[in-house]
């Protein structure tokens, strides 16, 4: 590997950390000398990059730094190529077409030899079992996601039963058989899975939850993560 080539490496690796990392576990990563990553951390910075931190503490990459056009690999192209077609084939309308469009813009800015291992990617997606029809725009749903809205909608559970919900929709979950919004909901006082098929309609309101959209999704997880704690020391006991 070139120098050049390494140090976009290390941007790459310094972008997927949100938090200061330590030297130590990104010369780890890299696969280089610490003394090694020291230098390049430095000549990182003399180009431009904000990397701030440093030995012993830990390095983070501060927004601001544009990357120069990186090329991608063949696995990269082909996990590209992979995860749009499941995008694709599996979402819903408007999204479905964002994908193809994404593939297309990726594809024409690769050289003809890689864009041929793009569109010619043997790597296939399996079809799946038929996805209910959804009572409601997907579309309103990410939009009510993206713009942190409360959402009021008519609800029918898996008895039957309807209900009008006032929920904070926060995440969107595509499964290969159902989508699911992933909300906290105003009647329960709890985090909610719907499913899409079961939402009759939906209207955004004009005001925005209390809580951001991160803050919601760690709590989901971190009460997700706890139940299922819980329910195997139940099952041990």
């Amino acid at each position: 590997m070139s120098r050049s080539e390494r140090l976009l490496d290390l941007l790459q690796t310094l972008r997927r950390h949100r938090r200061p990392v330590t030297g130590a576990a990104l010369a780890e990563q890299m696969g280089i000398s610490l003394r090694t990553l020291y230098r390049d951390i430095a000549s990182l910075q003399a180009q431009g990059a904000r990397v701030e931190g440093e030995p012993g503490v830990g390095y983070v990459l501060r927004p601001g730094f544009l990357l120069p056009p990186l090329m991608f690999s063949v696995e990269e192209i082909e996990a590209l190529a992979l995860g749009t077609l499941w995008v694709a084939e599996r979402a819903d309308g408007s999204l479905s077409l964002a994908a193809r469009n994404a593939l297309a813009k990726v594809a024409a800015v690769l050289p003809p030899h890689l864009r041929d291992d793009l569109e010619t990617s043997a790597l296939l997606v399996a079809p799946g079992p038929p996805i209910p029809s959804d009572g409601v725009d997907e579309a309103r749903i990410r939009e009510a996601i993206r713009t942190e809205r409360k959402a009021v909608i008519g609800y029918c559970d898996q008895a039957g039963q309807p209900s009008t919900r006032t929920i904070w929709p926060f995440g969107l979950g595509y499964w290969d058989h159902v989508r699911v919004v992933i909300a906290w909901c105003e009647l329960r006082q709890d985090f909610r899975n719907f499913r899409t098929d079961r939402i009759g309609d939906l209207a955004l309101t004009t005001e925005r939850y209390p809580r951001r959209r991160r803050a919601l999704l760690k709590a989901w997880r971190e009460t997700k993560m706890k139940r299922t704690a819980d329910r195997s020391t139940a099952a041990r006991n």
